[in-house]
């Protein structure tokens, strides 16, 4: 099982989540965070005054898959989130020692599948 993280720009967060939907993940979990890469920031004008922005808007999406199709559900993230431009995010890919469904008991593959 491999464990997959994405950290992505918030407006390309619906067309991943079709992308690795239909890759074949079965559930993923989205958080709201920020942060900053080679961007380091941004500068943006509010009423006629600039100011600088250090830390992004960014969606940090966990996504547990069976090994066999986490190459899928990489270059689904990949070719779903890429615009082109600087931010576009980074994916960190992990082994998954042990998953467990707190419900059933189920262990494994079984508890990350549908």
């Amino acid at each position: 099982m491999k464990m997959i993280v994405a950290v992505i720009k918030p407006s390309r967060l619906d067309a991943v989540l079709e992308a690795v939907t239909d890759a074949g993940a079965s559930g993923l979990t989205v958080t709201e965070v920020r942060g900053y890469g080679r961007q380091r920031g941004k500068t943006e004008v509010y009423r006629g005054a600039e100011y600088e922005v250090k830390l992004l808007p960014k969606v940090k999406l966990e996504i547990a898959v069976p090994t066999d199709i986490a190459d899928a559900v990489i270059e689904a993230v990949t070719r779903s989130a890429n615009t082109g431009k600087i931010g576009d995010g980074k994916i960190f890919v992990m082994d998954l020692e042990k998953a467990l469904r707190i419900r059933t008991g189920e262990a494994d593959a079984a508890a990350i599948s549908g």
